[in-house]
């Protein structure tokens, strides 16, 4: 879910949806506690995890790509209706005015951020602060010390987590978002956190992951499973190919990639791209200051010898040292074992939101 989709929440109430399925901080929300790739470092100070578009980037940036090119089509149609010397028809040229206009706005909208931005935009979950501060623009002219624009987020009781449900041309998938609201209730400002997932039969999956966060802002990381993996901060060209590979699916069948290779070839170049002419987030000095790793943290990851990215990561797993699919279960949790079949009862039923 591109962040910028979110701005026709701003001005209005916390959708009835999303409200009626709260999170809360306090409690486990399911049996299970798991990550699904939504990690890039982990500490007994706190946790930087990625946002939903951080995985679908080369999506958007190709969008942008196919409109600027659709821009082309405004003075095509001109050059045409103009040929030998000739006029032109009105409507023809009101016409290639528009195809510009409309083109060249999706490209505007969708392209800002996406280049000459930030090729990451953590969320960073503190537990001495009880807070979360999500980095959410590149600032061009920071003084010393300013570091990038950032929100922050109270990791309290009355904060609104929820998990949101959005309908889309691939179907209904789901993201973990926070909401912070005015006095009278209407939304100032969202932000997802962690990675999308598509369809009811992966609400099972948010929930662990919810429980994931949840676990370690409350006793820290001794004893939450390993990530899934940790996500590169550098990516290099062979993390831009697996990215856009596994985008049609983790287990998507040799057949299915192979008929899907021209276009995996071009996300891998539009996601380099868009990287090259981005930098990396700079966090303000304040939250430097506040985030330093002791040197004896035995529990800061990823260190030298841990696999980093996708194609690290899939190597020692096949070689045994790393483990495939890490869980745990919540020790605090009284409901049914049953993870997918709470997970189905969660979205009709859901307990513990607010009125």
């Amino acid at each position: 879910m591109d962040e910028r989709v979110m701005k026709k929440c701003i001005g209005k109430p916390v959708p009835d949806w999303d409200r009626a399925h709260r999170l809360p901080v306090d409690r486990p929300v399911g049996p299970n506690v798991q990550d699904f790739g939504s990690t890039f470092g982990i500490n007994s100070n706190y946790m930087d995890v990625i946002e939903p578009s951080f995985l679908e980037k080369q999506w958007f940036v190709t969008g942008v790509l196919v409109a600027f090119l659709c821009i082309g089509i405004g003075p095509y149609i001109y050059v045409f209706t103009h040929a030998n010397g000739s006029s032109g028809d009105f409507i023809m040229n009101c016409l290639a005015i528009v195809a510009m206009i409309v083109f060249g706005t999706i490209v505007l909208k969708l392209g800002r951020g996406l280049f000459f931005g930030l090729r990451y935009q953590p969320i960073r979950f503190h537990r001495e602060m009880r807070k979360l501060y999500a980095i959410r623009a590149r600032r061009f002219f920071a003084k010393p010390g300013e570091g990038d624009v950032i929100w922050e987020a109270p990791w309290t009781e009355d904060s609104i987590f929820c998990l949101h449900r959005e309908s889309t041309s691939f179907g209904t998938i789901f993201h973990i978002r926070h909401y912070t609201v005015d006095d009278h209730g209407n939304v100032t400002q969202v932000f997802s956190i962690g990675r999308e997932w598509t369809g009811n039969r992966q609400v099972e999956m948010a929930l662990a992951q919810w429980n994931y966060w949840c676990t370690y802002m409350k006793v820290g990381p001794n004893g939450l499973p390993k990530p899934m993996l940790f996500h590169t901060q550098n990516e290099t060209l062979r993390e831009s190919f697996l990215f856009s590979m596994y985008s049609f699916g983790m287990r998507a069948p040799v057949v299915i990639r192979l008929l899907m290779m021209p276009l995996i070839l071009v996300f891998t170049v539009m996601r380099t791209f868009a990287n090259a002419t981005c930098r990396n987030p700079v966090w303000p000095a304040a939250i430097e200051r506040i985030s330093v790793i002791a040197p004896d943290d035995h529990y800061a990851e990823p260190r030298p010898g841990t696999p980093v990215g996708w194609g690290d990561t899939v190597l020692a797993q096949q070689r045994g040292e790393y483990p495939d699919d890490p869980k745990t279960t919540d020790k605090g949790w009284t409901g049914a074992s049953d993870g997918r079949l709470h997970a189905a009862t969660w979205l009709d039923n859901p307990t513990g939101h607010a009125s």
